[in-house]
């Protein structure tokens, strides 16, 4: 890799941190000599990034396939637009009409993007494809490969295959197996030759000449980089922003919000009206987290929410411990109910917690392996002392920046000893996004946006037409 005279994207040569350089050298050098690989980066270190680094470069004649969970599908297009424009992204999604189309009607240099759920269904038009590149994200998806989602990414026919993830390992050796039966098969075998010469020696014998032999043949082909590894490289705090794309029943309650919310818009704004307005606006970012929140009977799933369970996941098995704030108590009962089923454990602190068991929570968490604390924004933006946390979730953008920085100065402040990595999680092509668009273009918006207790007198009628104009209500 340092040999490599591969040329950076010339778009891309100031956004690039020197870690990430190397791992798109390292993705140029694996292509060059016939390899695959895992990108195995920590969190927060940029292996998408990398990644369209490397798509941006190649200028290939094929199309090239990224396959992730359906909660990072518009994650990857918003990057992809956001560092390449140039690359035309297209999107498999929809209806299997809507999907064979979009396949159909695909370029050379397209970059299709899909879920490991529709490539599923979708395998036999797949296979009918000749790609650049294949990438997985979040590749333990694959890590039983007697699954349907290991067979179809495999069935795949790419020049170069290359899958990311954080944790190749976890819980066993083959796991590791079916993620090289993906990039290269036959590399480590088939699998019942490999489960006698490395699995049974490595896990029931502690052979250390096995694993050794494993290490020499994987190691090359793994770029594994932790933040500690690469702290000179990196800022204190790296913040990032993740979409999630609101669809089906929960997109035609958000439009019909806004079709709601532009009535009122266009009456005369007295006192009454302002209110109402200020009520309606609440509801329509609620219907952006889940719309169950207002829904007693919903049962149409929340595109936030399956967003965030998977980052929260990835983060746990990672060995992160998460600091995950929400402005209403309700969202964060709503994830911890999702937490207990995927069996991980949590502390909650909400303004209604008494200040014996805030103190305990605290003290608990900063000392055990309780990996995630939900806590309200409200309880949470002063007074608590987190730093056993190196990741912070806003599930909710917070309107004033203010009070969102204080909260996640919970875990970014002294006696921190790691980078802080810092995600707002924003439904894509709704109000959340807009605003977070108009703080940066207008910053003072931001100080006078809904504060805690809603009180939005200082916000006018022209501000909130400003927002929601860009808000046409999406046909389906």
């Amino acid at each position: 890799v340092e040999d490599s005279d591969f040329e950076v994207p010339e778009s891309l040569k100031g956004v690039l941190r020197e870690c990430q350089k190397r791992g798109f050298l390292w993705l140029k050098t694996l292509k060059w000599n016939g390899f695959g690989g895992i990108l195995a980066d920590d969190m927060g270190l940029g292996k998408t990034l990398q990644v369209i680094a490397f798509l941006l470069s190649e200028k290939a004649e094929k199309p090239s396939l990224v396959v992730c969970p359906a909660s990072l599908v518009y994650n990857w297009e918003s990057e992809l637009q956001r560092f390449a424009p140039e690359l035309k992204v297209r999107v498999v999604v929809g209806t299997a009409a809507e999907r064979r189309r979009i396949l159909d009607e695909r370029e050379s240099g397209d970059i299709l993007v899909t879920s490991y759920d529709l490539l599923k269904r979708d395998a036999e038009w797949y296979q009918e494809i000749s790609f650049a590149a294949e990438f997985i994200d979040e590749a333990q998806y694959i890590k039983n490969h007697l699954t349907q989602a290991a067979v179809s990414v495999k069935q795949v026919k790419a020049d170069f295959k290359a899958a990311l993830t954080g944790t190749p390992i976890e819980n066993r050796l083959s796991e590791l197996w079916s993620i090289f039966d993906y990039l290269m098969p036959g590399f480590l075998y088939s699998y019942p030759e490999f489960h006698r010469q490395i699995e049974i020696p490595v896990v029931q014998r502690q052979d250390q000449e096995a694993a050794e032999r494993l290490k020499k043949m994987v190691q090359p082909l793994i770029l594994r980089r932790l933040k500690t590894d690469v702290l000179k490289d990196l800022p204190d705090k790296l913040e990032e922003k993740v979409y999630a794309k609101l669809e089906g029943e929960q997109r035609s309650l958000y439009d019909a919000h806004v079709r709601k919310l532009q009535i009122l818009l266009a009456n005369a704004m007295d006192a009454s009206d302002r209110m109402r307005l200020l009520a309606e606006l609440t509801r329509l970012r609620q219907v952006c987290c889940d719309p169950a929140l207002l829904y007693e009977n919903y049962k149409g799933g929340s595109a936030k929410l399956d967003l965030c369970v998977d980052l929260v996941k990835n983060a746990v098995q990672g060995g992160h411990k998460i600091l995950l704030f929400s402005q209403f108590t309700t969202m964060l009962d709503r994830i911890a109910e999702r937490l207990t089923a995927e069996g991980i454990a949590f502390y909650q602190l909400y303004g209604s917690t008494g200040l014996e068991q805030r103190t305990e929570r605290i003290a608990a968490f900063q000392k055990d392996d309780t990996p995630v604390f939900l806590i309200s924004l409200k309880a949470g933006g002063t007074g608590l002392n987190l730093t056993a946390a190196d990741i912070v979730i806003h599930y909710d953008p917070w309107w004033n920046q203010a009070v969102q920085n204080q909260a996640t100065d919970r875990s970014h402040r002294i006696g921190q000893k790691n980078v802080v990595t810092v995600y707002q999680l924003i439904a894509k092509g709704t109000i959340e996004e807009r605003v977070v668009e108009l703080q940066e273009r207008k910053r003072n918006l931001a100080d006078r946006m809904l504060e805690g207790d809603l009180d939005g007198s200082r916000l006018t009628p022209e501000e909130l037409r400003e927002i929601l104009q860009e808000l046409p209500p999406e046909t389906e």
